[in-house]
């Protein structure tokens, strides 16, 4: 028995994990999931549940909310030191999130033209009726320019509203990351 008493004090017991204190460092990475999921499911609502087209810039401004999605994910699933690393990523997704609604929003109030060919009226050709529906989309798209307000006596569009969305969750996101957390790793 005094053997091991010995032993122990000379080599500690290696631990796998170090001791850790309980943080807040995965919480940005929560915040990218919740948000981005959050997005995906009121743009899911607006077009499915309340029959609303999106139009090609609408389809664009989402793929930033998918990858904070998964930038989020990848922060909850590598080590807990570089967790908050990760999480910086969501901010450059955010900002070209916000630079997309600048240029929809832009569109909508006809400050400029839409950069997206897409997003203008279809240029039929043909001499012939037939020839020209021939060539029309086969699924007509919004347009660019008509904004969709969700709510009758607000003025605000639905780009509008995802932008403020986009930036209230960087404001959280950037302070939530510059933050001194108490639940750092030794070492």
């Amino acid at each position: 028995m005094e053997q091991k008493a010995w032993r122990m004090v000379l080599m500690p017991r290696r631990r796998i994990f170090n001791k850790q204190t309980p943080g807040t460092v995965r919480l940005p990475n929560l915040l990218l999931i919740f948000s981005g999921v959050v997005a995906m499911l009121f743009v899911w609502w607006v077009q499915d549940g309340l029959g609303i087209a999106p139009c090609p810039l609408c389809l664009w401004e989402r793929w930033p909310w998918r990858a904070l999605v998964v930038i989020g994910a990848v922060g909850l699933l590598v080590p807990r030191r570089w967790a908050r690393t990760v999480a910086w990523f969501g901010v450059p997704a955010l900002l070209v999130d916000l630079v997309l609604v600048g240029v929809h929003a832009g569109v909508e109030w006809r400050f400029w033209k839409s950069p997206l060919p897409e997003c203008l009226s279809p240029h039929l050709t043909g001499a012939t009726m037939a020839e020209r529906l021939a060539s029309m989309p086969l699924r007509p798209s919004k347009p660019c320019d008509l904004p969709t307000y969700l709510f009758n006596g607000l003025p605000i569009s639905l780009t509008v509203m995802e932008g403020v969305a986009a930036l209230a969750v960087l404001v959280l996101l950037i302070a939530g990351l510059l933050r001194s957390f108490g639940g750092r790793t030794r070492g």
